[in-house]
């Protein structure tokens, strides 16, 4: 079975799912999508990943696998997603210490994140974009954040909430030091939903 090359198109909050995200990724030559709805813990690792100006004060959980991986001298090569049973899609990590390879099993979110911490490639194999990608216009001033559980969304999912709800904040009345005060403090909060939000008016300006 030939593989595709994946990358990440963008993260997408379901309204039809509460506390659902759906990561999108994209056939790198091709049109298809394959969404996957993921977790929020998930969703939130992998947007801080993509958001490189905002840094955690602590060490999420996939930033420890990165810290001790790099401590031991362990690299993930790639992530593979191999197989897709009953809607649930599944992962392996190909890792690599001192030239041996090792294959882990990993749930499609959580290797997913790994993969951006190791700048590791995304790869799915055909008969699996061909039963499940679709193809989808995202708009990408509307890609964002977080998700629960690797299941293939629905059409309905697809067609309706691949959207993004209008930020409830509104920070265009700040200055740029009240929003730079505003982006530390969430970030020292953790709250990095909302730090991506005061971002991306950071940019605007």
């Amino acid at each position: 079975m030939s593989l595709v090359r994946l990358n990440i198109k963008g993260i997408s909050y379901s309204q039809t799912q509460n506390g659902a995200y759906a990561l999108i990724l994209n056939e790198v030559d091709g049109d298809r999508k394959l969404p996957i709805v993921i977790g929020a813990f998930e969703a939130q690792s992998i947007a801080i990943a993509l958001e490189k100006e905002i840094r955690p004060p602590r060490p999420l959980t996939h930033d420890l696998f990165k810290n001790f991986s790099d401590r031991f001298n362990i690299t993930v090569k790639q992530v593979i997603i191999h197989k897709l049973v009953d809607g649930v899609f599944y992962s392996s990590l190909i890792c690599e210490r001192e030239n041996v390879e090792e294959i882990i099993d990993a749930r499609t979110s959580d290797a997913i994140a790994l993969a951006l911490r190791f700048q590791a490639p995304i790869f799915t194999y055909k008969n699996i974009l061909d039963k499940a990608g679709i193809y989808l216009k995202v708009n990408p001033e509307k890609e964002h954040d977080s998700s629960h559980s690797d299941d293939v969304l629905t059409d309905d999912l697809i067609s309706e909430d691949l959207e993004t709800p209008a930020p409830k904040d509104s920070y265009q009345s700040k200055t740029l030091e009240e929003l730079n005060q505003l982006l530390a403090h969430a970030v020292m909060n953790e709250d990095y939903e909302k730090a991506a939000k005061i971002r991306d008016e950071i940019s605007k300006r």
